[in-house]
């Protein structure tokens, strides 16, 4: 029984320092988190930009393509044989210059029938014009002889009459038959004419597709799927610039705009803004200008970097490129507004110097966080520099 008591006060001496140590520990971190409150609720330092309301005026870099003036595939009007073609890619040519000769000799054998077929409407014609004469004649004798009582029947009189008349309807139908005949050879020559293929305007040929003894046709049959050459216009290039939907306010026709090229490096072009599009292309949200250049230097196809003019016939408002931060839900800045952060959704526009156009709800005047960050929660309480070069 001794043993016993001595045993249950052991263990209950154990518990009570058990006890004592947790008290302990307890009190030292409820005196570690009041610390940490307190410092929580220190204000932190900042450095602050004012926003800044300016008119937008600088320029941006954009890609753009050299195409020629005018363009062409050279097809031919009517199906033939390459008889001769006297370009080859790198030739220059003049408007009205013949450059392709075809051969058809359907042609030559519809020709000589539609000659055959005027020859033969003309003898009608004549055959015709005789036999017209010889009855007028007869009509015109038998009628001065019908004057006199009973000398002629008046039945022969009309027959004569009816007969003439006929035959001046056959006249007509010969000269008719001769106008066809002569409109079909009209027109089997006009084919003829498109035998020989000539430039629609001075440039240079980029392709030649088809060679001497190749059957060619209308780009519409089997035989034109390809062109015979291609024909660019040299001097005069259209230098297409799509134009993001966010900057093509401000542009207008006339307008100069530089722009390099990588064959010239270190050389600036100049050309005026000459077409406007004026539709957005749904699938880039661009709209394509075309700039009016006229340099043999450049040749069609080579791609610019054109310094697109980017201005603005309002103020907008500007921050620090820094002072404008994300993350997975939002685009904001920090405005400090009595002494506490609060965050401001904006849109981001162009980057001039170092400086950001943004939308959203500010004024001039506001300060924001000059490098803002999203661990800088809304609400926490803020002491202001001002950051330098402000």
């Amino acid at each position: 029984m001794t043993q016993t008591r001595y045993d249950f006060s052991a263990i209950a001496s154990a518990v009570l320092l058990l006890v004592a140590l947790l008290t302990g520990c307890a009190q030292h971190s409820v005196s570690q988190q009041a610390q940490g409150a307190q410092s929580s609720s220190s204000p932190q330092p900042v450095n602050v930009a004012a926003v800044e309301s300016q008119k937008l005026n600088t320029t941006l870099s954009l890609p753009a393509q050299a195409l020629a003036y005018e363009g062409v595939d050279i097809y031919p009007k009517v199906t033939g044989f390459i008889e001769d073609i006297r370009v080859d890619r790198g030739s220059r040519v003049k408007n009205g210059e013949l450059i392709i000769r075809l051969s058809a000799p359907e042609l030559v054998a519809q020709r000589a029938q539609a000659e055959a077929a005027i020859q033969t409407a003309q003898s009608q014609l004549s055959s015709a014009q005789a036999k017209l004469a010889a009855d007028e004649g007869t009509y015109q004798h038998l009628a001065a002889a019908a004057k006199t009582p009973g000398v002629v029947a008046v039945n022969d009189v009309q027959v004569a009459q009816q007969t003439a008349a006929a035959d001046k309807a056959q006249v007509q139908a010969a000269e008719d038959n001769i106008r066809a005949a002569r409109e079909t050879l009209r027109s089997i020559a006009q084919l003829e004419s498109y035998l020989d293929i000539r430039a629609p305007f001075d440039g240079i040929v980029t392709a030649r597709n088809m060679h001497p003894g190749a059957l060619v046709g209308p780009s519409s049959g089997q035989s034109g799927l390809q062109p015979i050459v291609h024909i660019d216009s040299i001097g005069r290039l259209r230098l297409v610039v799509p134009i993001p939907e966010s900057y093509v306010s401000g542009m207008r026709e006339g307008q100069q705009v530089a722009f390099t090229v990588p064959a010239f490096p270190g050389q600036i072009f100049h050309a005026p803004i000459a077409r406007i599009s004026h539709d957005i292309d749904p699938r880039t949200r661009t709209m394509a200008v075309e700039l009016d250049v006229r340099s043999p230097q450049i040749t069609p196809g080579t791609f610019a970097s054109v310094q697109w003019p980017i201005q603005r016939t309002y103020p907008t408002l500007f921050v620090p490129a820094t002072a404008i931060t994300t993350n997975l839900q939002r685009t904001f800045v920090i405005r400090v507004s009595n002494g506490k952060a609060e965050w401001v959704d904006v849109k981001g526009g162009a980057t001039v110097n170092g400086k950001t156009e943004v939308f959203g709800d500010l004024k001039s005047g506001d300060q924001v966080v000059a490098r803002a960050s999203d661990e800088l929660a809304p609400g926490t309480a803020v002491t202001v520099h001002t950051a330098a070069g402000q």
